[in-house]
C-alpha cells in the first residue's frame, strides 16, 4: 500500500475514534480496568491523544513524533482491550462476542506496526525498491 494513503487512513481513523471517545465516552468507560482512576476522564484524555495524533501524522514537521506518541497510545489502551476480553464485558452499542474481543488483542499489534512504519523516514522516489 502506498505509504501516503496508508497514513491518511490511519490518521482519519484516530481522528474518528478520537471523536467518539469525546462524542460517546460512556462505551470506553466501560472497558476500563477498575484499577485504573478516573475512568471517564482518562477516556478523554485517550481521545485528545488520538485526534492529536492523527492530525500529527498529517503535518510532515511532526509526523514521526506523532507516530511514536500513537505507538505510546495504543499500548496505554490495551489493558482495556485485555480488560474487555479476560472480563467478556458487555458494552453498551457493541455487539457482545468474546471470540471479536480476543482477535482484537492482535490488532493493537498490527496498529503498533502501522504507527511505526511512519517512524521512519521516507526515501527519496529513486531510492525505492518495487
Amino acid at each position: 500500500m502506498n505509504k501516503t494513503i496508508a497514513r491518511w487512513f490511519l490518521a482519519l481513523g484516530m481522528m474518528t475514534a478520537g471523536t467518539f471517545h469525546w462524542l460517546t465516552p460512556h462505551p470506553f468507560v466501560q472497558m476500563m480496568p477498575t484499577f485504573l482512576p478516573y475512568p471517564l476522564e482518562l477516556v478523554y484524555i485517550s481521545g485528545f491523544f488520538e485526534i492529536l495524533g492523527g492530525i500529527g501524522l498529517l503535518i510532515p514537521r511532526v509526523s514521526r513524533a506523532a507516530a511514536w506518541g500513537l505507538i505510546l497510545l495504543f499500548i496505554a489502551v490495551f489493558p482495556a482491550n485485555i480488560n474487555m476480553a479476560v472480563n467478556d464485558l458487555v458494552i453498551d452499542g457493541l455487539p457482545h462476542n468474546l471470540v471479536a474481543y480476543w482477535l482484537r488483542l492482535p490488532l493493537q499489534g498490527v496498529l503498533i506496526a502501522w504507527a511505526w512504519w511512519f517512524t521512519k523516514p521516507d526515501l527519496p522516489a529513486s531510492q525505492n525498491i518495487r
